[in-house]
């Protein structure tokens, strides 16, 4: 029997098949383990978020409260599917997916002199509340607008009210509000938010969150008072100012809402309000109210001594009642800011009083070039301040200013004190 004999040329290709195959089956589990993961993550992103998640992202009220558990995920019931119309499995998510982030509904155009479906699905207990709720006074106060006013629309504020009596909480839901006027010309859209205080106190200041490019804001937001007694309802007022969020300045008041809260029973439940937004009350005062200011120089020192000393007949910041002011104190050379000081605040008054004293170093000899701003702020918790009223003293300043300082350069180591009218800010 011949020998079986191999070459080395066979057992060199053995090793080389068998990486061929080991390449080609590796290339394939790696194909099939993305395709799969590719069909599951497709599957899950067409399936329809659960409840929770969309009604906390969006807002979104899939199940009224007056439904029982058993309609709320059950839905059983022949008899309902029968005498109900047919609609498909994926409406609901369809009609999810029109919402915006805010969890509002794009807008929609309507046939001229076809009522509007969202008029139609407006809740008849807002229209109820109102009459039940509110006095004769409240309905005078925001139906008074003059005839400019109503020809500039500015939308809708829809809000509830409720006492808790277990608790003795006042509680305020703001829900959204509809129609609001564009305030950035390029992107014709707002970013809305909402500041609402307790009148005549100023003790309780609240405010929503901010909603990114939108007119038609849904906040949902509740604010829960704990404190107030049910008899001292009646003597409050709820006061809501509409703003538009500005990154770069002082933030655009959009408009305002006043509710009085005297004829208002909370005591059978929850009331549903809404009320048309009307333009931010100006200032009736005829100026901005005057400042006391004190300048002192040292030359030798080469510092300038300022004292603000009162402010008086400073206007109403708003229809909430009286303002809280502060001074800020800004220091001046060849117009850059080189230094700053304010005094503190003072509560509910027109006539603060300071007494105050600030000293800056001068960086160059003399006072040619050198000015001080004085700028009259009302403080809002939580939001940014307004400015009632600015001075500025200095060399090319006009009128008092320009006069309070050229005495002090005159006569200079001499405090000089002078009354100020303030302009606008």
């Amino acid at each position: 029997m011949a020998p079986i004999t191999t070459s080395r040329e066979e057992f060199d290709e053995i090793p080389t098949v068998v990486g061929i195959f080991s390449a080609f089956g590796l290339v394939f589990t790696v194909s099939l383990f993305a395709w799969i993961c590719c069909q599951r993550k497709s599957s899950k992103s067409n399936k329809t978020p659960p409840y929770k998640f969309v009604h906390v992202l969006k807002g979104v009220d899939i199940y009224p409260e007056n439904l029982n558990s058993k309609k709320k995920f059950g839905a059983d019931d022949k008899n309902e599917v029968k005498n109900k119309p047919t609609v498909p499995k994926n409406s609901l998510h369809l009609d999810l997916e029109k919402r915006d982030l805010n969890g509002n509904f794009p807008k929609t155009n309507l046939k001229p002199g076809s009522p509007s479906d969202l008029e139609n699905a407006t809740p008849k207990l807002f229209l109820e509340g109102e009459k039940e709720a509110v006095s004769p006074d409240s309905l005078k106060s925001s139906t008074s607008l003059s005839s400019e006013e109503k020809q500039e629309k500015l939308g809708t504020l829809f809000f509830s009210l409720e006492y808790n009596f277990e608790k003795k909480a006042f509680v305020v839901n703001i829900k959204e509000a509809r129609g609001l006027p564009a305030m950035d010309e390029q992107s014709m859209t707002s970013d809305p938010y909402i500041k609402m205080t307790i009148l005549p106190e100023k003790k309780h200041k609240v405010k929503t969150r901010v909603l990114r490019k939108t007119l038609d804001p849904a906040f949902d937001e509740t604010f829960t008072f704990y404190g107030i007694p049910y008899t001292q309802i009646q003597e409050l007022a709820l006061h809501f100012t509409i703003l538009s969020f500005d990154r770069f300045s002082r933030d655009d008041v959009i408009g305002e809402v006043l509710i009085p809260l005297s004829g208002i029973e909370l005591s059978e439940g929850k009331m549903l309000m809404n009320r048309e937004i009307i333009k931010r009350n100006v200032r009736k005062s005829s100026g901005r109210g005057e400042l006391l200011i004190s300048l002192c120089y040292q030359s030798t020192t080469n510092t300038l001594t300022v004292v603000v000393l009162k402010a008086r007949h400073l206007p109403k910041s708003d229809v909430s009642g009286l303002s809280d002011p502060y001074v800020k104190v800004n220091l001046y050379h060849a117009k850059k800011r080189i230094s700053k000081k304010k005094t503190h605040v003072k509560k509910c008054t027109p006539n603060a009083v300071f007494n105050e004293l600030f000293v800056f170093d001068i960086p160059c000899e003399g006072l040619e070039d050198i000015s001080v701003e004085f700028l009259v702020l009302d403080s809002e918790r939580g939001s940014r301040n307004e400015v009632i009223g600015q001075l500025v003293l200095g060399a090319a300043a006009e009128g008092t200013g320009g006069e309070h300082w050229k005495e002090i350069c005159d006569y200079p180591r001499r405090q000089i004190a002078k009354w100020h009218m303030l302009c606008d800010g």
